[in-house]
């Protein structure tokens, strides 16, 4: 692959991969959120295999699959379920309305693409030049967990800053090595299955799994 098909396509799933965190903010129904992350698990997994072709290594590629199929697959499909079993099927009013999560995610942008310079600047190449997109996820993912209602949508927020930080690791090192990446994956699988169990609990007990009932009980 010559460096400038490379740049293009790698320019192209970085940019995948941060509308879909920007859309996240300006949708509110749950299933639009659990597709778009899908989406972002794709681009996350195109990063992963470009990198590995670019630079001839092979155990990226397979890094790229276990992403593709853990994030774009699994990880949706449980989301599904837990979607299925509260029979919700929107986001509550969250903290922040969707006009000023939109100038935040901007905002958040432009903060990474500023706190990133002086690392592209160490070393210039169209990897780390793509560095802010994956700081910008971050930053994204951290709001979506913080001004969300639902635990649904918490966690999309939780899983949105988790790939965020897998892009920057590719983006800056060339990828991560492959125990390092299953060993993460397996984690968040967890925090996943946890949700389910919780959300269900929640549902059965509060008919809903807005947040904010859990402040109640505790007050």
């Amino acid at each position: 692959m010559s460096t400038g098909t490379y740049t293009q396509l790698l320019d192209l799933a970085c940019g995948v991969f941060l509308l879909a965190a920007v859309l996240v903010l300006w949708r509110r129904e749950l299933t639009a959120l659990v597709r778009l992350f899908a989406v972002q698990g794709v681009a996350l997994a195109a990063i992963a295999a470009l990198s590995g072709i670019h630079e001839h290594r092979f155990e990226l590629l397979a890094v790229a699959v276990g992403i593709l199929v853990l994030r774009a697959g699994v990880l949706p499909y449980l989301m599904r379920r837990v979607l299925a079993a509260s029979g919700e099927t929107r986001e509550t009013e969250p903290l922040v309305n969707v006009a000023a999560s939109l100038l935040t995610a901007a905002a958040l942008t432009l903060l990474a693409y500023a706190a990133s310079r002086p690392l592209v600047e160490l070393a210039p190449s169209p990897a780390t030049r793509a560095l802010p997109v994956g700081l910008a996820v971050v930053l994204i993912g951290f709001f979506t967990l913080v001004t969300r209602r639902r635990a649904l949508a918490q966690a999309v927020g939780f899983l949105l800053l988790d790939n965020g930080i897998t892009a920057v690791a590719f983006l800056a090192t060339s990828g991560v090595p492959l125990i390092v990446e299953l060993g993460v994956s397996f984690d968040v699988l967890l925090a996943v299955l946890v949700l389910q169990i919780l959300t269900t609990r929640m549902h059965a007990t509060f008919g809903g799994t807005d947040i904010d009932d859990l402040r109640e009980l505790h007050d």
